[in-house]
């Protein structure tokens, strides 16, 4: 089974293609199956903009497509940045802005006020427009200093008590285990083997 993984971020990429492999799917990044401009991301919420990005996709090249959307949530914040979580310092991708941006918002708040979360749905989208989604979620405080090499996006920042560790200085294994989107992604294969939509 072949499935496309609509994104460009080579951190997820590795993810889901080794939380595929142990099912026997192929998972093949978008840049290596077609070159389709981006859509552009209108939902409202994490799960919105999944669907949004899966359906447009599999319509383009014809083959199951696994999208994703996913970003932090400072509680302290009223929600933010969630889903500009990855253009929060204003341009799409440039982790070291969003996270100064991150960090600068969250200057006036100390310990428990810090809390905060990841946050990912993913979506699986066939072309005649079946779909399965699936949520994860990951608790955490929102640091203002970086810790850990591993992992991208606010990882650096994002320190899980229960492991004495960040999520940049978790192995990816270990990551992939309790992270917001091993959790989704997991949700979502159990989704799959339960439905008749795994053919």
């Amino acid at each position: 089974m072949k499935i496309v993984l609509a994104t460009h971020n080579q951190g997820k990429i590795r993810e889901f293609r080794k939380a595929f492999a142990e099912i026997g799917w192929e998972a093949l990044p978008i840049a290596e199956v077609a070159d389709v401009a981006e859509p552009e991301e209108t939902g409202t919420s994490f799960k919105e903009n999944a669907l949004l990005k899966a359906h447009y996709y599999a319509k383009a090249v014809k083959l199951p497509v696994l999208s994703d959307d996913s970003g932090i949530i400072a509680d302290a914040l009223g929600d933010r940045p969630g889903i500009y979580s990855a253009r929060y310092a204003g341009v799409h991708g440039d982790d070291e802005a969003n996270n100064r941006k991150l960090v600068e918002d969250l200057k006036p708040y100390t310990g428990e006020d810090r809390k905060g979360r990841y946050v990912c749905v993913v979506a699986l989208v066939w072309p005649d427009g079946k779909e399965i989604t699936a949520e994860g979620t990951c608790e955490g405080i929102i640091r203002d200093f970086y810790q850990g090499k591993g992992g991208f996006g606010y990882d650096p920042l994002f320190y899980l008590p229960r492991y004495g560790k960040t999520m940049a200085e978790l192995p990816m294994e270990e990551k992939n285990k309790i992270s917001h989107r091993g959790r989704a992604l997991r949700s979502l294969l159990a989704k799959l083997k339960d439905s008749a939509l795994s053919r």
